[in-house]
């Protein structure tokens, strides 16, 4: 019987394949992934290719100018929030609920401004809401 301790080496590993196999699968990876880049859109309203449209006998025209302030039948309002306009609206809508609401917003005009002639013609029990553009006919496009 043999009593002595047997010294074995601790067995080696090697790196290398090991390390190989992870560059392979790091640039397989590297060239299949498709980067997504995100495109600001340039975005000029309001324009449209129309024919002249008849004239509403019981339309109400509403002005949005670019710094947020309200007309209602070429007749300026006093301050840009909802109250002014709803009463205006309201004082103008005598014509019943079949009127039609032609809201005419300037083309640097806010979202927000908008939104705000819409809620107060909607407020004021008219649901007939169209916009105003401008026509591109007869107008020299490049």
């Amino acid at each position: 019987m043999n009593f002595r301790p047997h010294r074995s080496d601790a067995p080696e590993i090697n790196l290398i394949p090991f390390i190989d196999v992870l560059l392979v699968v790091l640039i397989f990876l590297m060239l299949s992934t498709t980067y997504s880049t995100h495109t600001q859109m340039q975005i000029t309203l309001p324009t449209a290719d129309t024919e002249r449209q008849r004239e509403q006998p019981k339309a109400l025209r509403i002005g949005v100018t670019a710094g947020g302030n309200y007309s209602v039948n070429d007749q300026m309002l006093s301050g840009k929030t909802i109250k002014p306009l709803l009463a205006a609206l309201t004082q103008a809508a005598s014509a019943g609920p079949d009127t039609v609401v032609v809201i005419s917003a300037d083309a640097k005009a806010t979202h927000q401004s908008v939104v705000t002639a819409m809620e107060a013609a909607r407020r004021a029990g008219l649901s007939r809401i169209t916009f105003a553009m401008q026509s591109t006919l007869g107008k020299n496009t490049k």
